[in-house]
C-alpha cells in the first residue's frame, strides 16, 4: 500500500473525526483515561459532545467536584491528545452507573520489612494503609531485583 502525498484531495483523519460526532466521541473516549488517569476514569464516563462540550457522567457529587476542580488541567491534556478535536469545555452531570469493576488480585509480594509495618501502623484509614505496605513492598522487591547480586 502506497501513502499519497499530502495535498491530494483527499480530506485528513481529523476532519473525518470532526465531521460526525460519534466518531470524534469515540476518540475522546479512547484518550479519556490518559487524561484523567485510571481512577477518575473508573467512575467518570465522557457521553456526549454537543457543541464543542463534552458532557461527562460522573457518579456523585464528590467526584463532580473533584472533576469540575480539575476541568482546566482534564481540557490540557485532552488538547494534547485529540488536538483540535478536543472540547472547548467540559459538563459533569451526576448519575449512578454501573458499578466499579473490581479490581484485578494483586500477585503475592513478600512482607515488607518490619521498620515499615511499624511505620504503616501510623496510618489510620486502613485501604491507605494496605496500600502504603504493597507500593513499599513493590519497591523494594523491585529495589533487590535490580541490584546486582555480590
Amino acid at each position: 500500500m502506497a501513502f499519497e502525498p499530502a495535498g491530494t484531495g483527499r480530506p485528513a483523519p481529523a476532519s473525518l473525526f470532526a465531521r460526525r460526532p460519534e466518531l470524534r466521541l469515540m476518540l475522546l473516549r479512547a484518550v479519556w483515561p490518559h487524561a484523567v488517569g485510571a481512577d477518575m476514569a473508573r467512575r467518570c464516563e465522557p457521553v456526549a459532545i454537543e457543541s464543542n462540550v463534552l458532557r461527562v457522567r460522573v457518579p456523585d457529587l464528590a467526584w463532580r467536584k473533584a472533576a469540575m476542580k480539575n476541568a482546566g488541567t482534564i481540557l490540557g491534556r485532552l488538547h494534547g491528545l485529540a488536538g483540535a478535536l478536543a472540547p472547548r469545555r467540559l459538563a459533569f452531570f451526576e448519575q449512578p452507573g454501573p458499578p466499579e469493576p473490581p479490581e484485578p488480585p494483586h500477585a503475592p509480594l513478600p512482607p515488607a520489612p518490619e521498620a515499615v509495618a511499624r511505620a504503616a501502623e501510623a496510618i489510620p484509614d486502613p485501604e491507605l494503609r494496605e496500600r502504603f505496605l504493597r507500593s513499599a513492598a513493590l519497591h523494594l522487591d523491585l529495589s533487590s531485583r535490580r541490584r546486582p547480586h555480590a
